[in-house]
Formats: C-alpha cells, sequence, structure tokens
C-alpha cells in the first residue's frame, strides 16, 4: 500500500531537552492510525511537525508523497490534508458560519459547494442553533466540532485529529465516529491522537505508541490483538510513568 505518511529519524529539540527523538512512522492511505502516548509524550509535538506547523530539528517527513521540509511540496500537501490542531486556532470574532466561508474561500472551494457543506456540517455536528453567536462565545466541546467541520469541509485525503472527543458530548462523539468510519472507508487516512484507549480500540485499525519521544511500538490493532488488548501493551511500554510510587497516607488513614 501506498504511504499517506512516513517519516524518517524524525527529531524535534526545545534547547537541550528531546521532544521528538528521532521516529520512523508508516502510515499507510485508507488506513485510521491512532497515536498514543502519556501526557508530554510527545504526541502534539509530532502532529506539529507532520503539518508544517512546526520545525524540524532533523530527519525527514513525506506526507501524501510530499516532501514536508521542502515549501513547495509542502504547500501541495496541505491542500489534501485537514487538522484539528491542539489549540484549535479559530477566530473568536468570526460566527461558526463566518469561519467555515472563510476556510472554504482559502481552498478556493465554489461559494455554492461552502453554502452547502456549511448548512450540512453545522445540521450535523449540532451547531445549526448557534449561527448567531461568535466563536468566542462557544463551551470548548462546540468549539471541538468547529474545528472539525472546518477540518473535513475541504474533503482532504488525510486528516490530522488531536484529541477530537475531548469534551464532546456522547451524542456528538457518536455522530463523530460514524463519520470517521465513513471517511476512511471511502480510502482516505486519519491519524488520531487521544488518551481514551476505548475509542482508539474501536476505530484503528493501526497504532503507534510513543513514550518519552520515542516510538516504542508501531503494529495493526489486529496483531496487537493476537497477544491481548492494545491497553495490555500500552500500560507495558508507559506503565513505568503511570505507576504512583508513593502512597497519600492522609487518604488511607480518613478510609480506616
Amino acid at each position: 500500500m501506498p504511504l499517506a505518511i512516513e517519516t524518517h529519524e524524525l527529531t524535534r529539540y526545545f534547547n537541550d531537552f528531546c521532544a521528538v527523538g528521532g521516529i520512523d512512522l508508516r502510515v499507510e492511505q485508507g488506513t485510521f492510525y491512532g497515536f498514543l502516548g502519556p501526557n508530554g509524550a510527545g504526541k502534539s509535538t509530532t502532529i506539529k511537525m507532520l503539518t508544517g506547523l512546526l520545525a524540524t530539528s532533523g530527519g525527514t517527513i513525506k506526507v501524501l508523497g510530499r516532501n514536508m521540509l521542502d515549501a513547495r511540496e509542502s504547500l501541495d500537501a496541505k491542500r489534501h490534508m485537514g487538522v484539528v490542531p491542539e489549540d484549535l486556532a479559530l477566530f473568536d470574532n468570526l460566527t461558526a458560519r463566518e469561519y467555515l466561508t472563510f476556510v472554504g474561500r482559502i481552498h478556493l472551494m465554489p461559494r455554492e459547494t461552502i453554502r452547502q457543506r456549511c448548512d450540512e456540517l453545522l445540521a450535523l455536528l449540532g451547531l445549526e442553533g448557534e449561527e448567531k453567536k461568535l466563536t468566542l462565545e462557544f463551551s470548548h466541546g462546540m468549539k471541538k466540532k468547529l474545528a472539525l467541520a472546518a477540518a473535513i469541509l475541504s474533503n482532504p485525503d488525510l486528516l490530522f485529529l488531536d484529541e477530537p472527543f475531548e469534551g464532546v458530548d456522547a451524542v456528538t462523539s457518536r455522530v463523530i465516529r460514524d463519520l470517521l468510519a465513513g471517511f476512511v472507508a471511502r480510502g482516505s487516512t486519519v491519524f488520531l491522537t487521544s488518551h481514551v484507549l476505548e475509542i482508539v480500540e474501536r476505530l484503528c485499525t493501526h497504532v503507534g505508541i510513543i513514550v518519552k519521544g520515542k516510538l516504542v511500538e508501531q503494529a495493526s490493532l489486529a496483531t496487537i490483538h493476537q497477544t491481548g488488548s492494545l491497553e495490555d501493551r500500552f500500560l507495558h511500554h508507559a506503565g513505568a510513568q503511570l505507576e504512583t510510587p508513593h502512597k497519600l497516607n492522609w487518604l488511607e488513614e480518613a478510609a480506616s
């Protein structure tokens, strides 16, 4: 299968701190790839480099066959991707429709296509009743939904989603899961980070696990299930960070 994402020795330093340490990602087109790791493992930093939002300190990146370290090829790749970044990056003083229209015009989409897709997305994600609100008045969950709508508006070949289900209600979460499953079923690719292993296990076909900036595992979910659950494999790699070496004596005393 052709690769939607391919990196070699991808590295990022912040001064003397190595946030991402020479990882080799291989994400096939048409897969739903879950990128897992504890807090601070380097997930968001990796997505920012893959999407051209953050310069690398070393290594190579190819996205949809384009070299992301070449300005012209990177721009071409960005035309075919959608991104829900960690900080969402919305414009606070626009309504949801105004923001989506702005995104559509950036992609040079016809106005009628923008209008039609805006109507469909706002209805699907439960934002059609919020037409008069500015984005700054939105709850965190509503902002997440708007960011997702903007990411898929142009019908991209590759979606990068950084914690897309965080703060989203259960009903909309189901709608988003179904939407993403259909997106992958048609041959497009999703690269997802999430702390909710149940969502990853339900949606993803492949996973990568990053711990302290190192890619410690990369496999299909079917392969992982041959030896146990995704949670077991994740805890095997990341468990040392998640252990609590000290007890809270004052809580134990209160319980007794």
